[in-house]
């Protein structure tokens, strides 16, 4: 946590993790204010955490939530409220320190603090708040009228998908002028999570610095985007900066909605409540399965869609097979909570995992969509609907419960003009080009193409996207198309994977022959793959622009 001062009252930072409230209240801070949401990153503590350990400390909390790059007036005056009704010093964070200093920016400039004054005190935290200053003012209708740049290519998001792409696309013309538009320090092989919460991997193995993977050429705008003008062809950037495109790809990923769950939020972390879909959580999954002998164990998993749909049930094998190992199985019920009606959709790998699902004795519970928990009663409520529609009501104690939160489109994307009906933005799904805008793309878990949400998908769909959009810069020949595909390694013991690969429809989609590596079986072969080789092709192969396994198909739907 790096602190910034802004005046006698405020500092300012990223987000702070809840170890962190010990110092903030060494150096005398007395109230903290949350302005993040919760979900917003796949390493974010929930505010309850942070909260708990504030009141610990000695330290009041104060929530105050502001979606990335879209401080309104109201939230400003809100902020500015609240500082002066409080007394002695205070902290503000969210993801980057960014929004709270837009805030105290707005709330202090409309209270008489000069421009000039504004600006100075922001530079020297490290935020440019020129844009801001001229929003007070009342200059600039146009988002602001602070055009930063224009760029051949726009990159919205440095995830597995956009950081692809771009490598891709640079790899093959390194004329084009690209940026990439991400505000994290941290970029994540969250493929890599389900191995850590089985005490396979370890939770560094998993990260590295966003500086070390942009892809050489292409500019890092470090930032949220708050909109998209795409009729100008400009996003629009929080504090209300404006870059302009030619083109433009949203590889903005997918937000975690643990809020949605009543109860979950608060719960996380303690009293047997876990995620591997967090990174800082993960590690606590293999502490409750490697201290539980005995007791009751649930999995859920949420409606469709989500990231990775065989994530769920993976957490479910490794945790029981590691019991089944240390003989204690017999003593732990292992029951799994499915939104859904089946326990995969692509009907050809069922059959192998039923097996597992009978060795490790597991029940299994379809239609059922966790509705609340209680963390501290270790108490987990299920609406259940049966055949006709009916719903009812089914509470089960447990000792330890892995949740897989409802997802959701990021909210900046679910609020644009490039959305579907359902939140999702809004592509063909061989081209992967916007319905109405000609010069956008999308790919990865925020498009709407009915395909699975997976890093292989991605991997498939990065090459494509950056051969389209040379085509139709005239640089390169031949639409390429996308067949759906997307894998998913469903680890069903230590050692042993079945491969699920396919496509649009639930087609087999097989990158080995049979003989070689039979996905409809559990093979050592697929282990391997998934653990030896599959990190390396992400971080040396996939983010680097070789595309390995990955040369996109031309004029082929």
């Amino acid at each position: 946590m790096e602190i910034r001062t802004l005046d006698d009252q405020l500092s300012v930072s990223g987000q702070v993790t809840p170890e962190e409230l010990a110092a903030l209240a060494a150096r005398g801070v007395r109230h903290i204010i949350c302005n993040r949401p919760d979900g917003e990153g796949a390493d974010q503590p929930a505010y309850a955490e942070v909260q708990r350990a504030a009141e610990a400390a000695g330290i009041q909390a104060h929530y105050l939530p502001v979606v990335a790059g879209k401080v309104s007036d109201a939230e400003a005056r809100d902020f500015g409220q609240l500082l002066d009704a409080i007394e002695g010093p205070v902290h503000a964070y969210c993801r980057t320190g960014m929004r709270s200093t837009t805030l105290w920016a707005l709330s202090r400039g409309r209270s008489g603090l000069a421009p000039t004054e504004i600006i100075r005190r922001g530079r020297e935290a490290g935020y440019d708040m020129s844009s801001v200053v001229a929003r007070v003012a009342g200059e600039g209708q146009n988002h602001g009228g602070l055009v930063l740049a224009e760029y051949d290519v726009v990159v919205v998001g440095a995830g597995a998908g956009g950081i692809a792409c771009a490598s891709s696309l640079l790899s093959r013309d390194s004329t084009q002028s690209v940026a990439i538009i991400d505000p994290a320090d941290i970029h994540y092989y969250q493929p890599g999570w389900t191995f850590v919460g089985a005490g396979i991997f370890q939770p560094a193995t998993t990260a590295r610095t966003m500086a070390s993977l942009i892809p050489r050429g292409a500019d890092w705008i470090k930032a949220a985007v708050a909109a998209f003008d795409p009729v100008h062809n400009s996003v629009v950037l929080e504090g209300c900066r404006v870059i302009r495109y030619r083109r433009l790809v949203v590889a903005a990923g997918i937000k975690l909605d643990w809020d949605a769950i009543p109860g979950l939020a608060e719960s996380l972390g303690r009293n047997g409540v876990t995620s591997n879909y967090r990174f800082d959580l993960a590690p606590y999954t293999w502490q409750l399965v490697q201290k539980l002998k005995s007791g009751r164990a649930l999995f859920t998993q949420p409606p469709m869609p989500i990231k990775c749909a065989g994530a769920p049930q993976k957490a479910m094998y490794l945790s029981a097979d590691h019991w089944l190992r240390q003989k204690c199985l017999q003593n732990i019920d292992v029951e799994f909570y499915n939104a859904g009606a089946v326990l995969f959709g692509v009907p050809d790998y069922v059959p192998a995992l039923m097996e597992y699902v009978k060795r490790y004795d597991a029940r299994l519970n379809f239609s059922h969509r966790l509705v609340r928990i209680d963390g501290e009663a270790r108490r987990a409520v299920f609406e259940a609907t049966d055949s006709d529609g009916a719903k009812r009501e089914v509470e089960r104690d447990f000792d330890m419960i892995h949740v897989v939160p409802p997802q959701t489109a990021p909210d900046f994307i679910r609020a644009s003009a490039l959305a579907d009906e359902a939140g999702w933005v809004d592509v063909d799904q061989t081209t992967l080009r916007h319905k109405r805008f000609e010069n956008i793309w999308a790919l990865g878990d925020v498009m709407n193409a009915p395909n699975a949400k997976t890093a292989a998908a991605a991997r498939m769909q990065a090459p494509i996207v950056a051969n389209n959009l040379l085509v139709d810069s005239g640089h390169a020949a031949g639409v390429a198309h996308y067949n759906g595909y997307g894998s998913c390694p469903l680890t069903v013991e230590r050692g042993k994977i079945v491969l699920a690969e396919f496509g649009y429809g639930g087609k087999l989609l097989p990158s080995m022959p049979a003989w070689l590596l039979d996905g409809r079986k559990p093979s050592r072969a697929a282990w391997f793959l998934k653990e030896r080789l599959l990190p390396p092709i992400y971080w040396k192969a996939m983010l680097r622009g070789r595309e390995w396994l990955a040369k996109p198909v031309i004029g082929e739907g």
